[in-house]
């Protein structure tokens, strides 16, 4: 390695120790679908925040919000995330269980 290979390294050394290791940003938030609810049920967060829901059921669910976004069939501990790049109220659904509804409100 030359001089200045040493340093670069050194430099990159240096800064992978002091800087933060981020793996998720901090306002990432999580919908956990049990016992047929979503939990929370009603989230307000800010534009630009990805909201991952998680099926926790032993049977299948789906998240849907006419228009904006719509999940596979989630089985037991599958995921699925939306990240809201625009304000409104954005209400959702399972499309296997109507009765289960949720609420994300994005300012």
């Amino acid at each position: 390695m030359n001089k200045l290979n040493r340093r670069d390294f050194g430099v990159a050394v240096v800064a992978a120790l002091l800087l933060p290791a981020t793996s998720a940003r901090a306002d990432d938030m999580e919908i956990h679908i049990d016992n047929f609810v979503f939990q929370p049920p009603e989230l307000k967060i800010k534009v630009g925040t990805t909201v991952t829901w998680t099926n926790r059921d032993d049977i299948p669910h789906t998240v849907v919000s006419a228009g904006k976004f719509r999940s596979k069939t989630l089985d037991t501990d599958d995921k699925f995330s939306f990240t809201f790049t625009n304000a409104g109220d954005y209400k959702y659904f399972c499309s296997l269980h109507p009765h289960m509804t949720g609420m994300i409100k994005v300012e």
